[in-house]
């Protein structure tokens, strides 16, 4: 019989090694690297609720070694579920739980109460039941996950704190939509079409402004004179301010939307829409007197972009309406023959950047006016000034005053009117002595 060998052969003894040295760094507290790993999640419960709005969780479970750090993030996720309305006349959530002290002692005596939620307490989160007929209420600890915080509130009770449901259905997860309505996106899967429509028209009625294409989100049409916006369904049916009757200001629906119609007395009408559309929708405006600009916007995603701009070119914006009634025909004027953006006099202003946003191979600057210096043509009180490259150049930071003259760059049909800043462009931190050579410069050069 052959006897076992007096030393470990080499791999066992480089076994033995590392196993020893493992438990000299348990013993001496050296700690591993990175955090321990989380087990998959587990599957979603039951919504909490028969009925309405409730909440369902899953969790998991963070596996870590002696001497590891904890897992990274959550081991419990809340999800908003959504059940059928509950039937007329059934019971609040937060009532039955209130309901279920009714009879029983409570504060150290034997005395009973029956009880209803009390909403004036600092923590809408805990079960705080009013005692009925008396003038104090009690808490009885946490409510039940899934009780609305108050009523009509949107957000729910989880683990004693008051949530809302992100885009994405987690309670407490903040992820919002972006312009093109991705949940947690960021503005890249969509265009934003801009433009201002000038056309004075040659006659007193309805012109065609823009056509507002299937898909279109977060529509802003503005303008300000007696003149009155007009919309059209695919259909060929007017949705508000149809057939020379002027509709009253309210919520229309149109395209599978709600359209928000205002009108003040300045005057100044809005059209206001979320989107998107389900089908287009053609703007116009009933023409009373000069058209001084009609401002108007919409996010489109970037598939419908090149047929949008295709059917707009094919139908030859402005293009003439039938005959409105007593009006004498006038022929429209010839267009000028011009180059496809006719620069014009450089706007000198005060501007603050409120922000900034990467779009094709130009960067769009958000900015507010604070004071103009000189400009032929109106400024709103916010405008978007672009800059070519993604530098940005010049960089502009956000929340920061600065002095700029810029090219203004107007289509020869008067619908797409740009404030660019090219390279050569003046864009300075705003300060005092800038100010003062500006307003020097300005009564030297008028215009």
């Amino acid at each position: 019989m052959d006897s076992a060998p007096l030393f470990p052969r080499p791999h066992l003894f480089q076994n033995l090694l590392l196993f020893l040295w493992a438990l000299l760094n348990c013993g001496l507290g050296v700690s591993a690297q990175g955090p321990g790993e989380w087990t998959p999640w587990v599957s979603w419960t039951r919504c909490s609720s028969s009925c309405g709005r409730g909440v369902s969780v899953r969790s998991r479970r963070c596996l870590r070694l002696p001497g590891e750090e904890p897992c990274w993030g959550d081991s419990h996720e809340y999800r908003l579920c959504q059940l059928p309305d509950c039937p007329p006349g059934a019971v609040p959530f937060r009532d039955l739980q209130c309901a279920l002290y009714n009879g029983r002692p409570v504060l150290g005596t034997q005395k009973t109460y029956q009880w209803v939620p009390f909403h004036g307490a600092p923590n809408q989160c805990d079960l705080n039941c009013l005692a009925e007929g008396h003038a104090f209420y009690h808490s009885f600890g946490r409510v039940l996950d899934g009780t609305a915080c108050s009523p009509g509130a949107q957000g729910v009770c989880v683990a004693g704190r008051c949530l809302s449901a992100g885009c994405d259905g987690l309670l407490g997860s903040g992820a919002l939509e972006d312009r093109c309505g991705r949940c947690g996106g960021a503005n890249d899967s969509c265009l934003f079409v801009q433009r201002v429509f000038r056309d004075a028209g040659a006659f007193a009625g309805y012109w065609n402004v823009t056509l507002i294409p299937e898909g279109a989100r977060h529509i802003r049409v503005e303008h300000r004179s007696r003149n009155h916006l007009a919309l059209m369904g695919g259909d060929g049916r007017y949705v508000l301010n149809g057939h020379w009757v002027v509709s009253p200001p309210g919520t229309y629906e149109a395209a599978g939307t709600h359209v928000v119609y205002t009108r003040d007395t300045g005057p100044q009408e809005t059209l206001q829409a979320a989107g998107p559309t389900s089908h287009d929708l053609l703007l116009q405006v009933l023409l009373q007197e000069p058209n001084p600009g009609i401002e108007f916007e919409f996010w489109l995603p970037r598939e419908r972009y090149s047929p949008f701009q295709a059917r707009v070119q094919a139908l030859g914006w402005p293009l003439r309406q039938p005959q409105p009634r007593g009006v004498e025909p006038q022929p429209p004027a010839a267009p000028a023959v011009t180059p496809a953006q006719t620069p014009t006099l450089a706007p000198v202003f005060q501007a603050r950047v409120l922000g900034h946003h990467h779009q094709a191979q130009e960067t769009r600057y958000e900015v507010r006016i604070q004071l103009v210096y000189k400009n032929r043509s109106p400024l709103r009180a916010r405008e978007y000034v672009w800059a070519p490259g993604h530098c940005p150049c010049p960089m502009l930071a956000p929340h920061r005053d600065y002095l700029m003259a810029v090219q203004r760059l107007v289509s020869p049909d008067g619908t797409q009117d740009q404030l660019l800043l090219p390279h050569a462009g003046y864009a300075r931190p705003w300060s005092p002595a800038e100010d003062s050579r500006i307003r020097l410069t300005a009564r030297r050069c008028p215009g």
